[in-house]
């Protein structure tokens, strides 16, 4: 067996006054895949910084195999001082060379010029992972990788991991991710780690039978200690059960959907014109929004009812926070009509946590100072509620200061859901929480006696919660799938392996080549009427743009190899460089080519 690369010794840590390890140790060998698993504040993050050496113990040891690179992957991002996300990426003790960032940071779409004063969380988040990616590490600590990141940047993560030849520790709550990328669990509980030698796909099982046989040396030790164990655990795995219930459920609700829906992409209701008046919360009719000069949504139909879970994905910058303003009248559409039920009341949680005032106390934010909280109108005593969100008693007079980002946003949940509503509205509500809360927020999500608009990139979250998903592709097009993400990838990969029409417009590899029908034909029958370049450059760039794609991945793919750089920096740098160049050509290729499609449509109309 390989010596390990970081071994942890018989470690102890106090942490404001209290122990939170002691006697801990742990081996991470070279070709570990490790989901580090525990509840928020459990200690993951504190047990990351004593891997990589940046927090030393109070007792124990660290040991580093010689020349073994140790890099992380932090999830708070600091960036103040930089100028540029390049700045950030490549400054500091163990940067990796520019040249090495901005190959990583080309295939993920980032423009390292960005600002980093005005960059956005994705942005920043894959700056972050260019510069951990570029430092060849021998192990990397990823902690919450995906926050931020839409679906594509997360499978292109995945898929990164998944050829990598190194080891890595993992923090997240997307368990998609973990599931197909981990082969052990570390299980972080109480200042304990266990070690399971079985993906995150067998985790619950385990940690079930370990919770079962402490729940039973409790009782036979002390009553007292076996209540604590009740409110701590045996709740969790309750709530787990009544959720595979739930998702019972919600099949029923997304065969419902499915009868609605007629041709992929437009909504049909089908029920009876009394009982669709009844149910209706939100009707769309033709309705498109301009922004900026691009056309986020184009000709949307959509007919939303009381009870609907909508998941709303696609990639940054596609239109997604744009068709939620849409859909709850917070922005005006430039055409098509927008209805909503009298009465609509809302609850909107997004990503603000950040207002919480860390010197307040629970109690001020959940219940105006005092002991009780009007719970959907009913006056509740506010201890009894907290525990409801995984809270301890004592909870009520914590200073908010004191609270993990996830202990935050649970927080936040529970202020929120008490309040009487009849549309809740979600934007990446799973950020920063631990799998426990997830499993709340989905029971508290199902038990919603209203709709649910949800923005999200968790792609198990969406299965476990929506009914319906949205898709947007960035072309203006919003694509309805009843099913959550699962359903709209098997429907995306049953096209992928249709054999292609004949056509003389270029492929849709992407958003930008989205355009309309109307334009090939207007260019067959007015092409007289265009400029000879012009009806040149129709003819001659779909297969220039096919050419340039084709060149495009098989440069990625040559990058995408991670011991490259290790073995042919020179041909790492150049392979960059081309990739570059080809990306540039192919940018310009398409917009070419849809400046003439709209002349050419313009010319037919």
């Amino acid at each position: 067996m390989a010596p390990p690369l970081v071994a942890l010794e018989d470690m102890s840590l106090r942490q404001g006054g209290s122990l939170l390890f002691d006697g801990l140790s742990l081996q991470v060998g070279p070709a570990d895949r490790l989901a580090l698993i525990g509840r928020n504040g459990a200690g993951k993050t504190t047990l990351f910084r004593l891997l990589d050496g940046s927090l030393e113990p109070d007792r124990g040891r660290r040991i580093v195999r010689p020349s073994a690179r140790v890099v992380t992957l932090a999830q708070d991002l600091a960036m103040d001082g930089f100028r540029t996300l390049a700045d950030f990426a490549t400054s500091g003790a163990g940067a990796p060379p520019a040249h090495a960032v901005a190959a990583v940071a080309d295939q993920l779409g980032l423009d390292l010029g960005r600002p980093a004063a005005t960059a956005s969380g994705g942005e920043r988040r894959r700056a972050a992972i260019a510069r951990a990616l570029a430092s060849a590490p021998d192990l990397l600590l990823l902690d919450e990788p995906t926050n931020h990141l839409d679906i594509s940047g997360i499978a292109w993560l995945e898929a990164w991991l998944a050829r990598y030849a190194g080891a890595f520790v993992v923090i997240s709550h997307d368990r998609a991710f973990l599931s197909r990328l981990t082969r052990a669990c570390l299980w972080l509980d109480r200042g304990r780690l266990r070690r399971r030698e079985v993906g995150f796909g067998g985790f619950e099982a385990w940690s079930e039978e370990v919770l079962a046989e402490e729940a039973r040396a409790a009782e036979r030790l002390d009553q007292k200690l076996a209540q604590e164990l009740e409110w701590l655990h045996r709740g969790v795995t309750a709530r787990r059960r009544r959720n595979q219930g739930r998702l019972a459920k919600l099949e029923a609700l997304r065969a419902e959907r499915r009868a609605m829906l007629g041709t992929p992409g437009v909504a049909k209701l089908g029920l009876k014109a009394d009982e669709a008046k009844a149910r209706m919360v939100i009707e769309a009719e033709g309705v498109s929004k301009t922004l900026g000069g691009r056309t986020v949504i184009r000709d949307l139909s959509i007919r939303i009812l009381r009870g609907d879970r909508i998941g709303i994905v696609g990639a940054n910058g596609t239109g997604k926070t744009t068709l939620l303003r849409l859909l709850t009248g917070d922005l005006a559409p430039d055409s098509g009509t927008i209805r909503r039920a009298a009465g609509l009341t809302g609850i909107a949680i997004d990503q603000q946590r950040a207002l919480l005032d860390p010197a307040k106390r629970v109690r001020d934010v959940l219940a105006d100072g005092s002991d009780w909280v009007m719970v959907r109108g009913v006056r509740t005593h506010a201890r009894g509620y907290l525990k409801q969100f995984l809270f301890p008693p004592d909870a009520l007079d914590a200073k908010i200061g004191s609270f993990s980002g996830g202990e935050r946003a649970r927080l936040l949940l529970a202020r929120e859901f008490a309040r009487e509503a009849s549309l809740l509205v979600l934007d990446e509500p799973t950020n920063d929480l631990d799998l426990e809360t997830l499993d709340l927020l989905q029971e508290v999500i199902a038990d919603f006696e209203g709709t649910v608009l949800l923005v999200s990139h968790d792609r198990d979250f969406l299965d476990r919660t929506v009914t319906m998903t949205c898709f947007l592709d960035g072309s203006g097009k919003v694509e309805l799938v009843a099913g959550g993400h699962a359903e709209l990838e098997r429907l995306q990969q049953g096209r992928a392996q249709e054999p292609p029409p004949r056509r003389s417009a270029p492929p849709a590899s992407g958003p930008s080549l989205a355009a309309p029908s109307a334009a090939r034909a207007g260019a067959q029958e007015q092409g007289r009427k265009l400029s000879f370049r012009d009806r040149h450059d129709l003819e001659r760039l779909p297969a220039e743009i096919a050419r340039l794609e084709a060149l495009r991945d098989r440069l990625e793919a040559e990058l995408a190899d991670p011991g490259l750089y290790g073995r042919a920096p020179d041909r790492f740098a150049v392979l960059g460089e081309e990739l570059a160049a080809v990306r540039t050509a192919l940018a310009r290729a398409e917009d070419r080519w849809l400046e003439v499609a709209a002349k050419a449509e313009a010319l037919g109309g």
